[in-house]
């Protein structure tokens, strides 16, 4: 992994150094996106300012070649099957609906279809012996991204509470689909952490001159859901009509924006007791120590001429074997994997960098098309604990390459492939199992439909 790191660290400061002079990005493709954004204080601006209320949203369509089976870890000995297959999907659908109640006061909220939407309940049946229930009449999920009340103060320190984003990661900060290259999320940390990762709580923010901050006090994630493929993700809480608030949260990002076109920021998430917010309190209360520590730094550059992201995200679970022991032995009924065993460390980094061909001609009618590479490492089993076996085909080596044309600033095609290398963390290396090779077409848009 250090030699994958220290490849990668190389590769940014090129890319950072080459265009950190380069003149104001000129906004010809500028994503509207950027004025989606909730996590911020709301900025004085024609894209972003509006009276009253406004409704809004953003969306994806995404269709796949693949030349890979659809599990590597039962494709035998040489990972994946090797195989062709197609697929199509609605990704995300989400609609998004602001209100000012006057100028101190205002409403947020965000609900967001997932795949298609779901007709899915899990209960958790007392009376017959603490077993889960679940019917499912179709795949997908709705959820209630954002749903918050904010009291604007000074610029410095303003209080939001209720259903927020959690701002641990490059991709939950920017989670819109015109604020990444590709036709998918950065799959490292939408892999590790839950995407987009919303909890219940109460937010601290503000800005000052080169810096913006966020503290919050968050529903913390529940252990029931720690696996061998995604570690943490599947800890979300949201099955049932309330959440645990035994162990809560601490979440803090920062952001120094003081270099032109240029935002470097980090985040970090604690829980202190990860089994005391599980749906039964007796299943982990034996392990004396289920903190979970989460910490990221990332950059991002936007140019007129390019814009290029870097990310570095990793994560300590204590108690991870005990964990994974108690896990194992979960109903057969739960909506819970229950697979493999739960690392104690997980790691993910990544980069990208895009170039605006279109920039380098004096011609509005050249279409608006920015090529790209990204390349990511993730591992959700990086490091054991005790006597646990880390799984290679969990490590995953990925180059991307595509192109994004925005046929408006807020409507987007995107077209990529994509090769993982399975068992290896090495840049350029190749891995020990079968690679995965895929070709992906999307569209994706955001956009405030109505503002009064």
């Amino acid at each position: 992994m250090n030699r994958g790191i220290i490849q990668l660290c190389i590769l940014c400061c090129i890319t950072i150094s080459a265009t950190a002079q380069v003149d104001a990005y000129s906004g010809a493709t500028k994503p509207v996106a950027d004025t989606v954004k909730k996590e911020s204080v709301k900025k004085k601006s024609n894209n972003d300012e509006f009276e009253s209320f406004r409704f809004g949203g953003y969306g994806e369509m995404l269709a796949k070649r693949m030349d890979y089976g659809i599990n590597r870890f039962y494709g035998g000995k040489d990972g994946n099957s090797k195989t062709t297959r197609s697929s199509v999907s609605i990704p995300r659908f989400v609609l998004a609906f602001d209100y000012k109640f006057n100028d101190k006061w205002e409403l947020g909220s965000e609900i967001e279809f997932e795949a298609g939407g779901t007709g899915q309940a899990v209960e958790l049946e007392n009376s017959e012996n603490g077993e889960y229930e679940t019917e499912i009449e179709k795949g997908g999920e709705v959820a209630l991204e954002q749903f918050h009340v904010t009291r604007y103060i000074v610029p410095a320190f303003n209080v939001r509470a209720g259903h927020i984003i959690v701002p641990v990661g490059l991709t939950n900060y920017s989670h819109e689909p015109i604020n990444f290259l590709g036709t998918s999320r950065p799959e490292g940390e939408t892999t590790l952490l839950p995407s987009t990762w919303h909890e219940t709580g109460i937010s601290f923010f503000g800005e000052c001159p080169f810096l913006d901050y966020e503290a919050m006090i968050v529903a913390g994630l529940n252990a029931n859901g720690f696996d061998r493929n995604s570690w943490v993700a599947g800890g979300k809480q949201g099955l049932f009509e309330e959440d645990n608030f035994n162990s809560p949260a601490y979440v803090a990002r920062i952001n120094y924006k003081g270099i032109n076109n240029l935002r470097i920021g980090g985040s970090i998430y604690y829980c202190n007791s990860t089994g005391s917010n599980s749906d039964k309190e007796q299943t982990y209360s034996a392990i004396d120590n289920t903190s979970l520590l989460i910490w990221s730094a990332d950059a991002q550059l936007k140019s007129k001429f390019v814009v290029a992201r870097a990310n570095v995200l990793m994560g300590n679970l204590n108690g991870s074997e005990a964990i994974t022991g108690k896990n194992a032995k979960l109903s057969n009924k739960s909506p819970y994997s229950r697979t493999g065993a739960v690392a104690k460390k997980a790691v993910a980094y990544g980069a990208e960098c895009g170039i605006h061909v279109n920039e380098f001609f004096n011609n509005e009618n050249v279409p608006v098309i920015t090529p790209f590479a990204r390349y990511e490492y993730y591992n959700p089993q990086e490091e054991g604990e005790g006597s646990q076996t880390m799984d290679a085909r969990c490590q995953v080596s990925k180059w991307t390459f595509g192109l994004n044309w925005n046929i408006l600033p807020n409507l987007v095609v995107k077209a990529d492939y994509t090769t993982r290398q399975i068992g290896t963390n090495d840049v350029f290396g190749t891995g020990q199992y079968n690679s995965e090779n895929e070709f992906a077409v999307g569209l994706a848009y955001v956009d405030w439909f109505y503002k009064k």
